[in-house]
């Protein structure tokens, strides 16, 4: 793979290596965040940047996909939530994925109307 492939490569970051240099990986702002593609190294700044793009584009309400596993990267993700003033609240999904997912609500922008938009 050669240096200007990296912006069409759609491997996640941990598979797509050359030469030490991870490509990126697009994720879409829908309220939906699965995590599995993702290194955990990477998700305290991928959370952060996530919940504020959803923010920004007026979505509230986001899931958070981390599996169920060990249930380490669950705790990683809630105590993230647990120290961010934008989220108002969250809580294991009590949807089709069962605790392999959180739900988080998160705080309006002053003058956005809340739950102009809802992801998952």
């Amino acid at each position: 793979m050669e240096n200007n492939d990296y912006e069409n490569c759609d491997l996640p970051s941990a598979l797509c290596m050359d030469e030490g240099e991870p490509c990126a990986v697009t994720i879409p702002i829908d309220g939906i965040l699965d995590l599995h593609q993702f290194v955990p190294s990477d998700v305290p700044n991928l959370l952060e940047d996530y919940l504020e793009l959803c923010i920004e584009k007026g979505i509230y309400h986001v899931r958070v996909i981390h599996g169920k596993g060990t249930g380490a990267l669950r705790k990683r993700v809630h105590a993230l939530l647990a120290r961010d003033q934008r989220v108002i609240s969250f809580s294991t999904d009590q949807g089709p994925g069962g605790w392999g997912a959180t739900s988080v609500e998160l705080r309006p922008i002053s003058g956005q109307k809340k739950g102009v938009q809802k992801g998952g």
